[in-house]
């Protein structure tokens, strides 16, 4: 098993992006906290981003706001915080020509330098900062004064200081307050991608939808299925968060923690991780990558007709109804 280096404020210096000018491309939800959280830290932050509702934001929340090209021309360091399917077209049209000797590209998960959609030239440093959250809970860290825990990687170490780049982004965003992981481009990638698709949205996901339509067509009221299957994943998920599965089991009933040890392997068995196995290596090997970027070629109908789908499901039906019950009025 291999080990990785944890590293904190103490081994990061943000002294180092003094003077430089860094270049958020694109304006969503990481690019949003991100871009928020180094301005915050005194760091010089542009955003490059399309005409539109995500320009508009960023004009509105006080930044320099221009497109992804000029951005990357007057930028030391071009960090790239869009979606995966659209970086290498921004980056081929609007980014690649400026990426001059001693500039730094930058992103948040490695999927387009490890699966080669983007091929950065020599004589620039390639470097990761990835926070280990969703962006509303790291921005909401940073404000409360620590951070959320991030990974750092080096693709391409062209000038000597790309980890100490990367530390010093990675320290300006809060995340060496809680404790950054030093790691690979590989590594984020395919584990990123792996714990995504088996655990925390395609398992868990498809374990709460076939408990919930189990119950439902034995007879149970939707809403019961739902509470039961749905609504007490987040406190469970909660007591996990804050001190791991012994925690939670020590919370919940013997009865509940009985069952757990019963009929958790009966409903997962072993095959199950045999199945796990065979996914990380279509992801190891490109092949996902190779079918979702085709996907996105054909116009996304898989994934647009199964966005659809669920919102038909009904689970979510009943998910709405039972989250409408608890808003507060006025």
């Amino acid at each position: 098993m291999s080990e990785v280096t944890i590293l904190h404020d103490k081994d990061a210096d943000a002294s180092i992006l003094n003077g430089k000018t860094v270049a958020v491309i694109g304006y969503g939800s990481q690019g949003t906290a991100q871009a928020l959280c180094m301005r915050d830290s005194g760091v010089n932050v542009i955003i490059g981003s399309r005409k539109g509702p995500s320009f508009d934001r960023a004009v509105n929340d006080g930044f320099q706001v221009m497109s992804a090209a000029e951005a990357a021309k007057k930028a030391d360091i071009i960090h790239i915080l869009l979606p995966d399917e659209f970086h290498k077209a921004t980056y081929d049209n609007e980014i690649k020509q400026y990426m001059t000797p001693g500039k730094t590209l930058s992103c948040s998960h490695g999927f387009n330098v490890v699966f080669k959609q983007i091929l950065p030239p020599e004589g620039c440093d390639v470097i990761m900062v990835a926070p280990k959250s969703p962006a509303t809970e790291e921005r909401k860290a940073f404000l409360n004064g620590f951070g959320v825990p991030g990974l750092v990687a080096v693709a391409q170490d062209a000038t000597g200081n790309a980890m100490k780049t990367a530390l010093a982004m990675a320290k300006a965003m809060g995340f060496t307050r809680a404790g950054v992981l030093k790691c690979t481009f590989e590594q984020e990638t395919y584990e990123d991608l792996f714990g995504e698709q088996n655990v925390i949205c395609g398992g868990v996901v498809d374990l709460m939808k076939y408990g919930f339509e189990t119950l439902i067509e034995a007879g149970y009221p939707p809403e019961m299925a739902y509470f039961e299957c749905i609504h007490e994943m987040k406190l469970i998920v909660d007591l996990v968060y804050e001190g791991g599965i012994q925690k939670m089991n020590s919370v919940i009933s013997n009865t509940a923690e009985f069952g757990e040890y019963f009929n958790g392997p009966q409903i997962l068995p072993p095959d199950v991780k045999a199945r796990m196995k065979e996914s990380l290596k279509r992801i190891e090997s490109g092949e996902f990558a190779k079918i979702f970027l085709d996907e996105i070629k054909a116009g996304s109908p898989v994934l647009l007709g199964k966005r659809k789908a669920l919102g038909d499901h009904p689970a979510e039906v009943t998910g709405r109804k039972i989250r409408s019950l608890f808003e507060r009025k006025g």
